[in-house]
């Protein structure tokens, strides 16, 4: 299981970074986004399933089920309308409000604990993924109340998960796994540059987004 969570990551981080790149819509982008999809929801189910019963990590449980969460609305966003998805969403949005409570119970734990981690992870990274996870589901219930989300709205709901989620996995690879890296690489601080790009590219394409007006997406299978 562990070949195929590294795989999947290793195959995330490439496909991600294609459709970051590539032209919102193309032909591209929306090849290189669905296998970003696939890889994501293989890596994540299987980090979570290891953090969970073979090797105990609650930060990893956490940070798993909320880069799944994302993905998974992220796609659903452009793929099926709201009405369609309802008790889907809904238990997304349950998801995503239980995994930001954990996250904050994780953090405040860490702050009270001896030397200010939990499970090796000091509270900040806890206190974000709370902080998102809560964000996330209220927009979640904002979409459910409104009975369905459009044009540029719909575009930055996909884009801002879909990037949060390369996020955290490109920030997991280069930092979370610094040591694998060789010792002057790690000194020089070049590790840090993808987990910064990837920040710069999501808010480059939000503001794209929110600068024009699109002209609105019919639901498909294909990612936009």
């Amino acid at each position: 299981m562990r070949l195929i969570h590294i795989a999947a990551g290793l195959l995330a981080l490439v496909a991600g970074a294609v459709a970051l790149y590539a032209a919102k819509g193309s032909p591209l982008h929306r090849k290189s986004g669905m296998l970003f999809v696939v890889a994501m929801l293989t890596m994540t189910s299987t980090a979570v399933f290891m953090a969970a019963f073979l090797r105990p990590n609650r930060v990893n449980v956490v940070a798993g089920v909320l880069t799944f969460y994302l993905v998974s609305t992220a796609l659903l966003t452009v793929k099926r309308p709201v009405e369609q998805i309802r008790g889907l969403a809904t238990g997304f949005m349950l998801t995503a409000f239980a995994a930001s409570a954990f996250a904050f119970g994780l953090a405040f734990a860490a702050l009270a604990s001896a030397d200010g981690r939990i499970d090796h992870i000091p509270s900040p990274p806890l206190f974000l993924f709370g902080t998102v996870g809560l964000l996330a589901a209220i927009g979640d219930a904002r979409m459910l109340s409104a009975r369905g989300i459009e044009g540029a709205r719909r575009i930055t709901r996909h884009l801002w998960r879909m990037t949060f989620a390369m996020w955290i996995a490109t920030t997991s690879f280069f930092l979370g796994q610094a040591k694998f890296f060789p010792e002057p690489l790690r000194k020089s601080g070049l590790l840090a540059i993808p987990v910064v790009l990837v920040l710069l590219l999501m808010f480059y394409w939000l503001g794209r987004t929110l600068r024009k007006r699109p002209r609105p997406i019919p639901a498909s299978p294909a990612i936009r």
